[in-house]
């Protein structure tokens, strides 16, 4: 792959570039190039399915653990008691560490070459781990992994940014998130199959990390990609609707700036409260109600939730592009988890079995949505680049530290319905909403009041990005809602 940039430094601007009269009663909206449409499909069909690729790689890598754990990995590697979740958490403390530095090198030397890097890093990390002979060993490859790990989702997310138009963004993010949930299923299937090889040397948990680690390391993106004149288009499209400045070199001054927007610690408070839910992280104790629902004898119910939540997904994207509106889809999504938890903490269980299957559906359909719909929000009203990558390094990994509260709220002495844990997690649903609709409605306010003072009815789409390389501080800016 290769990060777009253009010869074209001068690139002409579009029209509607110029600041607007304000004796004019509208602002124009930005155009369309021609070809436009035959551009974007190529780039959904050349970069879409290499980034999946890449993302199924990473979750497998990173998930294999607990599969490993089915096959006997604890008594092979003589864990004691607590070893094996030391070694669970220790991965999320250089994730969140080094997030933010791994992203910013990615900035300064191209995600198109730091992301094949990054992989191959993890990759390796989880070919070694079929070689650990000890907790010392595996305590080490998972450190190293994590660090390996932290900058990736920021980084795509961010290079995803450099291709698309901010109305074009959410659908292919959520694309690319599904590939997470195939991985998880592909996941238990492969070692399904890995674990039935018998007469071997070596346990099987060894040959699935090193199946698993093998595969990453030696997938390789394709050089690519553009003709002179779609690398004009291109470079056009994102200077107008993505970008102040294209390819803008990297000054860490500069992008720490993202944190004196006040709309920053909403759009992290956001992040933190879409995190904290079971259903996205490892089960419950196993005499968890809600983990004893996600058993049937016909099929398990988790993967038709799944099935669901990708469902869901896509259409709360796809709706939300059509739109090109964010801010409503994200709090319908944290609505929904919050009313599953509540519905399934407040019935009887045993008497009201269809109504706690719905309400198991409804915990996930939730998770999935605020996340990718908000990544695409705050990319959408923040046009320099730097600053961009700087807010997702930090949101990343936070709302994956958050993920740990899932892991200590589910107590045994609250067993067996787990009444607090369901009100904490239906808890942050309700603020994750409430924040969410609180700045939407200051963000339409806020652009009424702008509109008011320059004496033109502005959107955002109606504004290039070119100018707005300070966010709200540039006259014309007008939030992305």
């Amino acid at each position: 792959m290769s990060d777009l940039k253009s010869s074209h430094s001068g690139a002409p601007r579009s029209r509607a570039a110029h600041r607007a009269s304000p004796s004019v009663p509208q602002a124009s909206t930005l155009p369309s190039f021609d070809h436009e449409r035959a551009l974007v499909l190529k780039f959904d069909i050349r970069i879409l399915p290499i980034l999946a690729v890449m993302y199924l790689a990473n979750a497998l890598d990173k998930g294999n653990l607990g599969n490993a754990k089915t096959n006997g990995l604890e008594a092979d590697l003589h864990f004691h008691s607590n070893d094996y979740n030391i070694i669970l958490s220790v991965f999320f403390v250089p994730f969140v560490l080094f997030a933010v530095p791994v992203a910013f090198v990615g900035k300064k030397f191209g995600s198109a070459r730091v992301l094949p890097a990054l992989m191959f890093i993890f990759g390796s990390m989880t070919l070694l781990s079929a070689a650990v002979k000890n907790f010392a060993g595996m305590f080490a490859v998972r450190w190293f992994l994590g660090m390996a790990e932290s900058g990736f989702f920021p980084l795509i997310i961010y290079y995803l940014t450099t291709f698309y138009r901010r109305g074009e963004l959410a659908r292919r993010l959520a694309i690319f998130y599904a590939a997470s949930n195939i991985a998880n299923a592909f996941s238990g299937l492969l070692a399904f199959g890995v674990f039935h090889i018998k007469d071997s040397k070596i346990p099987a948990w060894r040959y699935l990390f090193l199946i698993e680690g093998a595969a990453t390391v030696l997938f390789r993106s394709e050089a690519w990609f553009l003709t002179d004149e779609e690398r004009k288009m291109a470079f056009q499209r994102i200077q107008m609707d993505s970008s102040s400045i294209v390819n803008e070199e990297f000054v860490l001054k500069d992008a720490l700036q993202i944190f004196k927007m006040p709309a920053t610690y909403a759009w992290l408070l956001m992040r933190s409260a879409r995190r904290p839910h079971p259903v996205r992280r490892p089960l419950p104790p196993p005499d968890c109600r809600p983990a004893r629902l996600l058993v049937r004898q016909d099929e398990p119910l988790h993967r038709r939730a799944q099935r669901r939540r990708r469902r869901l997904l896509l259409l709360l994207a796809f709706s939300s592009d059509y739109a090109r509106i964010r801010f409503p889809f994200i709090a319908a999504g944290f609505l929904l988890t919050f009313i599953g938890f509540i519905v399934y903490a407040t019935i009887d269980v045993e008497r009201e079995l269809h109504v706690a299957y719905f309400a198991t559906f409804m915990m996930t359909w939730g998770t999935s949505a605020p996340s990718v719909l908000l990544s695409t929000w705050y990319n959408n009203n923040v046009a320099h680049e730097g600053r961009r990558l700087a807010l997702t390094s930090v949101g990343v990994p936070l709302a994956n530290v958050m993920g740990l509260v899932s892991s200590n709220i589910f107590r045994n002495r609250d067993a067996p319905r787990y009444i607090p844990a369901l009100i904490v997690t239906a808890a942050f649903g309700a603020v994750g909403a409430a924040v969410t609709l609180c700045l939407g409605a200051y963000m339409v306010l806020d652009n009424r009041r702008m509109d008011a003072r320059e004496g033109v009815r502005r959107r955002a789409l109606d504004v290039s990005t070119e100018k707005l390389r300070e966010g709200p501080k540039s006259p014309e800016f007008r939030w992305f809602l």
